[in-house]
């Protein structure tokens, strides 16, 4: 199976994605997918893990849905040309978070476009999706089912590794696959730069980026930075439509976990009934928690973010990611600003 078998497999795999949320199902396959089931799994994944709401589901796969054309899988691997060299392919575990909805298909898209074999550990949070999509994409192309090996135990007998968790998860990925070549990734937040002349559209964007997940995602904005002077808890009158989130229990038990300690310690905080908006000098703040910090100077708002940006994943302003568009990232988008694509071709 050359690249050129494997862009046309996963574009169809978008195609079909899109067109069974859109309510139409492909008809290619006469035995193969029930294409019905995706309206099934999306309504049920809470049951697994109850942040998973449906909403959060169906956000999640569309964003994959859309990047997977042919136009944009041609623009991403054409940036690599041994992608197009035909090698003995490298075994390849990954290991995958849960925080939001198939957050570790960029590695199972990365790992099978470079015509790589594939062994998953999923979150056990977050593992009827990707199995879902795993097996319309060997339907499309059975050659993937030799190259696709989902497992419960414990990752072995690999070439190299890419794990995904949080900075204590880190610390045991790096003592037992350290010694391999390795992608292993920490805790990362994103962070928004106002301006203050941000359009009425631009801010309830920003909303998205903040509350899409429930703030769950490293893609989600944890902080905001804005001018002096400027009053955040404004922002708040953008954000009416995504007050629902209160009614999410778990979200909601966080909220008045985190008010009843800002309480207790008489610390200042803008309070909108589902929002907690917290002035503060770290970016990684809890969930239903907003930190925001004054700045005098874009050059010192942009020397801050470099400074930090071991921490970031991503920054969203005028200048950087547009507003809204925090959880949609390109294919060449990549999680840490590591490469996987590139640290794939260098271990061949």
């Amino acid at each position: 199976m050359d690249l050129e078998e494997r862009i046309k497999s996963f574009a169809l795999l978008g195609e079909i994605l899109r067109n069974s949320l859109n309510g139409g199902f492909m008809t290619k396959f006469e035995t193969g997918p029930d294409l019905s089931l995706l309206k099934t799994l999306i309504d049920n994944q809470y049951k697994h893990n109850p942040w998973f709401t449906p909403e959060n589901v169906k956000r999640a796969i569309t964003a994959i849905a859309e990047e997977l054309t042919e136009d944009n899988l041609i623009k991403w691997t054409n940036a690599y040309p041994g992608l197009k060299e035909q090698k003995n392919p490298l075994r390849v575990g990954v290991l995958m978070a849960g925080n939001i909805p198939l957050v570790g298909f960029h590695d199972f898209l990365s790992v099978l476009i470079t015509g790589n074999n594939l062994m998953v550990k999923t979150s056990s949070k977050d593992f009827e999706l990707i199995n879902y999509i795993s097996n319309i994409l060997c339907d499309i192309k059975p050659e993937f089912r030799k190259r696709i090996e989902f497992t419960e135990a414990t990752l072995t007998n690999f070439d190299a590794i890419i794990a995904t968790g949080n900075d204590n998860s880190s610390r045991y990925f790096d003592y037992y696959f350290g010694k391999y070549p390795n992608i292993i990734r920490k805790n990362r937040n994103s962070i928004a730069i106002i301006e203050g002349d941000e359009t009425d559209d631009e801010l309830e964007g920003l909303g998205t980026d903040v509350f899409s997940y429930f703030g769950l995602g490293c893609r989600n904005v944890s902080k905001i930075y804005v001018p002096a002077g400027y009053d955040p808890a404004a922002l708040l009158t953008h954000w009416k439509n995504f007050s629902e989130v209160i009614g999410h229990s778990k979200y909601a038990n966080n909220y008045d976990f985190n008010k009843a300690v800002y309480l207790v310690n008489k610390e200042a905080f803008h309070d909108s009934g589902f929002v907690l908006l917290k002035e503060e000098t770290k970016i990684s703040s809890p969930v239903s928690v907003l930190y925001y910090e004054y700045y005098e100077s874009q050059y010192a708002v942009k020397q801050q973010a470099e400074l930090l940006k071991e921490k970031i994943q991503c920054v969203i302003g005028s200048h950087n990611v547009p507003f809204g568009k925090a959880q949609w990232p390109h294919l060449w988008d990549y999680a840490d600003g590591i490469d996987t694509i590139e640290f794939l071709l260098k271990k061949k």
